[in-house]
Formats: structure tokens, sequence, C-alpha cells
């Protein structure tokens, strides 16, 4: 049994059907990516595994327990945390207010320092508030917010959108610390270099369906599969 089972999920909003009969896999300790055009209903798969959007028929197991219908809150109780891309810090609290906060309802959390051990710059920071942290430094809290619940799982949605590659090139070292400490991470992102390098296991996303599963390594062999679907 793997650590998350998604089987023939539809997802919908509105009328207009988003989600094709997508099923997908993730392992214990595995980093597995979900990359696609523009529109192809990456997000709208985050947003439905973790209950935001709820899916009209399909199965999501999380160790063997359905959270398909569920709502947001009960799936993070379960394990799961979404990276929303638009980070949803608060901005009029300060950096350590914003990880307490988070972490006040978890059955197990993270201490602080351990926070601080993977995000240095939050440590030097954590007594400024949200709104005076740069792009890079509120992506780093919404990360820290997830994983201070100690999640089973972790979605991230476009970490690492609209920032300097150099913070883009932090942010890859401490997503790649977490995967080896053995942190099961969903990644949606633009950034094929950065998804490749992260990345365990490869799903392409079509218009909604899944096109194509596979290791990144034998992804990156494979431009003309890259050049059908994303146009690279």
């Amino acid at each position: 049994m793997s650590l998350l089972e998604v089987e023939g999920l539809n997802s919908y909003y509105g009328d207009s059907h988003i989600l094709f009969d997508v099923s997908m896999r993730v392992e214990k300790n595995e980093v597995v990516a979900l990359i696609g055009r523009n529109g192809a209903g990456k997000s709208t798969t985050l947003k439905s595994l973790m209950g935001v959007v709820r899916p009209r028929t399909g199965s999501i197991r999380l160790e063997g327990e359905e959270l398909a219908g569920r709502k947001a809150h009960a799936v993070a109780r379960r394990g799961m945390q979404l990276v929303h891309e638009d980070r949803r810090i608060f901005g009029s609290l300060n950096v350590e207010e914003n990880i307490i906060l988070a972490g006040l309802t978890a059955e197990n959390r993270w201490p602080l320092d351990r926070i601080y051990e993977m995000f240095p710059r939050l440590k030097e920071r954590r007594t400024s508030r949200g709104t005076d942290l740069s792009g890079g430094e509120q992506q780093m809290l919404a990360i820290a917010r997830a994983l201070v619940r100690d999640p089973r799982v972790v979605l991230l949605d476009e970490p690492f959108e609209g920032l300097a590659p150099v913070i883009v090139r932090d942010l890859m070292r401490a997503c790649q610390d977490l995967a080896r400490a053995g942190q099961t991470i969903v990644l949606v992102e633009q950034n094929l270099a950065a998804t490749l390098a992260l990345a365990d296991r490869v799903y392409i996303i079509n218009n909604g369906h899944i096109a194509h599963e596979g290791p990144a390594s034998e992804l990156k062999k494979q431009p003309e599969l890259l050049q059908r679907y994303l146009g690279v």
C-alpha cells in the first residue's frame, strides 16, 4: 500500500470539468512532481487532495484512510498540508507568531529550533511582521507553517514562482534537505530544471488527464515528451 493513493478523481469548478479520472500514487519518503502547461489542472489536483476543492467522484486514501469529501481542516488533521501558491501567511503577525499559531492544533509539533535550523533566515527575521518579509522569506515562512505540524505529506504549489534565482537556490536546498530527511512531498512547479532535480517521479497532466508517469531521471532523456506536453 502506498502512503497516498488517488484513484479516478473528477473535479469541477461549477459546471466546468477540470480533472478527468486522475489517478496517482505517492510512496513514503518520496518526492513526486506534477507538471504540465498553465491551466492543465495541476493546482486543482493539489486542492482536490487537500479538500479545498471537493471532488465529485474518486478516492483519496492516506495510509489507507479515505479522505475524499472531507473538508480541508479535517484533511490537515490526518497529516496533509498544502502550501498555497499565494502563501497565505498572516501579515500582521511576526514570523515566530505565524509559526506558533500554525502549530497550535497539531498533535505533534516541530520545535522552533528545528524550523530555524532548516530556515536560518527565518530565525534572523523572527520578530519581523509578515508584511515586512521579502517574497522568498514569505515562501520560507509558508513552508515552515506547514512543517511545524509534522505532516505526513506536504503539497507545494509553485513554491519558486516569481523568486530570484538565488532565493530559488536556497529554497531548493531546503527542499532537498527535507527530502533527504524523509519528508514526503508532492510538488507543482513551472521551473522544470528545479522540478527534475528534486523529484523522484513525475506525472505529466494535460487538459485534466494524466498523460505520463515515470522516474524523473528518465523524463530528462525524453525531450519529445517535454516538447509535446510542455512545449519546452
